[in-house]
């Protein structure tokens, strides 16, 4: 689970301030209350009300005159300390949900390969349990076959033969539907008795 990045308080109260001089809630050349009315106002202590105006103090907002307090100099610059800050937030966010989607994409991949390591345990477990022999047929170019589907020819009603899965130059499709479709070349893995292997090559290829 990703971590989200925390804004500090005084950094938090400092964007206020900010947001409420760009707007003219604030205004120039006036002062802005004492350390001890802030720290109340916001709730904290007058040690982060010095760091927030030493903040807005080095972009340029406000400016801290001896005997004078805290001066506000300029909304523009305010204006821009917001702006830069709304930028950064959503490089913030944008991070953050980056970091969730690989997350998730770490997580699917070891799905993937659990079920993979699954299908080949079973397909194992099957071969070396399974009462009938596995066999092989390709399919020729001249099959009858050819852009139909297992479910359209109605294999295992005409061979008693089950398809386990076929061959398709280098990639291999396990336990396929009935909408799989036969292509040239394929070769098809199916299981049965030693008669339906007779039966299974006339019938993909013909006589």
């Amino acid at each position: 689970m990703s971590r989200g990045i925390m804004t500090p308080i005084y950094a938090q109260i400092a964007l206020d301030i900010a947001v409420r001089i760009s707007k003219g809630a604030l205004k120039e050349n006036t002062k802005v209350h004492g350390r001890s009315v802030m720290s109340s106002e916001y709730g904290v202590s007058p040690e982060t009300i010095r760091r927030s105006m030493k903040l807005l103090e080095d972009v340029g907002v406000v400016e801290n005159r001896p005997n004078s307090g805290t001066i506000i100099l300029s909304a523009q610059k305010a204006r821009e300390y917001v702006e830069k800050l709304g930028e950064q937030n959503d490089v913030r966010i944008h991070q953050k949900k980056l970091m969730e989607l690989l997350a998730q994409q770490i997580d699917i991949s070891r799905q993937i390969a659990d079920i993979s390591d699954s299908i080949v345990r079973i397909n194992q477990k099957f071969t070396t349990a399974s009462p009938f022999n596995s066999y092989e047929v390709k399919v020729q170019p001249t099959s009858t076959l050819l852009g139909k589907t297992v479910g359209e020819v109605m294999f295992w009603q005409n061979t008693s033969a089950t398809i386990i899965a076929i061959r398709r130059r280098d990639s291999i499709i396990l336990s396929p539907g009935p909408y799989a479709a036969f292509q040239i070349d394929d070769t098809i893995v199916f299981v049965g008795d030693v008669k339906c292997a007779e039966t299974v090559w006339a019938f993909v290829n013909g006589r």
